[in-house]
């Protein structure tokens, strides 16, 4: 019972921006094998249960984890230059959209900005911003490894037709 109750506090804190109309443009946007809004809401589901076990301030977090890729660029059908740049870019374009949508407090812009560290070279000032920090690359680890098993184990019975068709 006590978890129905804690995803109904989660929900509680971040329901405004679950009913946002641009953040729910993210649900059409491929991410990892997944779409932008699943991964975000895992990352920030998973960013706050850690931030309340470590007593952080866990409403920052499950806010401003939720806003962490809050951009339309889509990155399934473009060049590796653009993918490069998309992933460089990705953490202001996201605080824009979060700041032009949401008030924002400083952790929570810092949660956002700096998610890509150390890919991007801006170091997180709070403990709650190293937590989604890390949170989020094993999400993504997690969802990049769950697409690609897929993908293996579509080829694989592809191949597996494929080659019972050429015995016959």
């Amino acid at each position: 019972m006590k978890n129905h109750t804690d995803k109904k506090d989660y929900i509680a804190l971040v329901q405004d921006i679950l009913e946002n109309k641009e953040f729910k443009r993210l649900e059409s946007i491929v991410h990892h094998g997944n779409n932008r809004m699943d991964h975000s809401l895992r990352v920030s589901y998973y960013s706050y249960k850690i931030g309340k076990v470590f007593t952080l301030d866990y409403r920052q977090i499950a806010r401003a984890a939720l806003l962490h890729d809050f951009f339309f660029e889509e990155n399934d059908k473009v060049n590796r230059k653009v993918k490069l740049k998309t992933l460089m870019k990705h953490p202001e374009y996201a605080l824009e959209n979060a700041k032009k949508y949401f008030e924002l407090t400083d952790m929570e812009s810092d949660i956002i900005k700096t998610h890509m560290f150390p890919v991007i070279p801006k170091v997180p000032k709070y403990f709650e911003s190293w937590l989604v920090d890390i949170v989020d690359d094993v999400v993504s680890i997690s969802e990049k490894c769950y697409a690609t098993r897929h993908q293996l184990s579509a080829a694989m019975s592809f191949m597996f037709v494929c080659f019972v068709n050429y015995l016959r």
